[in-house]
């Protein structure tokens, strides 16, 4: 797959979107708290869950000083359907002293800032910067990793080398909507295991890396 592949393959999965159920982050308000907070969730957890325990939590919390006012106990409470949740509503609250303290209750919007938080890796940065601020940032997630090598796109081994690997090539203008078109494409049609390639819209891209065939 070249980058002429890329741009049809990008063309074809907007259009294609339009059908597939939508349980992404980038679907709630592009709010970087609430992106922020929403990646700290998900970890470990599944992304419908995520999506619902989130919805929930910011019906009640929505700034570091609301989310200041309950206890850990209460945030852990908030959270109870995510995987490790007592750990999460720690970094929650360490991550919400830190934003009221140092960055006057706003999200930083550099990758090197977001870095410096607890709980936080590349994952969730570039998602804040790309879906929170609008800036350039690849999210590279389990489906992004997994869909750009099964497409043979790139050839890496793990999801930073991905994030790297797309830096140097990907054309800029799909940093951003990478992200969501890949999560929502792994979740609805390239399944982990079993992928739906017989009704995959952009299966004449695909180098199929990985893939088992079927037998006839």
């Amino acid at each position: 797959m070249n980058n002429q592949d890329i741009a049809q393959t990008f063309a074809i999965l907007q259009e294609s979107k339009k059908q597939w159920q939508d349980s992404t982050l980038e679907s709630l308000e592009k709010n970087p708290f609430f992106i922020l907070v929403g990646c700290i969730l998900s970890l470990r957890t599944k992304d419908l869950m995520t999506r619902q325990v989130a919805q929930h939590f910011f019906k009640k919390i929505q700034n570091p000083q609301q989310l200041l006012s309950y206890s850990e106990e209460e945030i852990a409470r908030f959270i109870y359907h995510v995987g490790f949740y007592r750990r999460k509503a720690k970094s929650l609250i360490d991550i919400s002293k830190i934003l009221i303290k140092k960055y006057h209750s706003q999200v930083p919007s550099t990758l090197e800032e977001l870095l410096e938080l607890p709980g936080v890796g590349r994952k969730t940065a570039n998602l804040v910067l790309s879906v929170g601020f609008g800036k350039p940032g690849i999210c590279v997630d389990t489906h992004v990793h997994r869909i750009v090598n099964r497409w043979g796109y790139v050839k890496t081994k793990t999801p930073e080398q991905t994030e790297m690997a797309l830096r140097s090539k990907l054309p800029q203008e799909f940093w951003i909507p990478i992200n969501s078109l890949l999560v929502l494409f792994g979740q609805n049609i390239c399944l982990p295991r079993r992928p739906h390639c017989e009704k995959c819209p952009v299966e004449n891209f695909c180098d199929q890396v990985g893939v088992e065939k079927k037998e006839a």
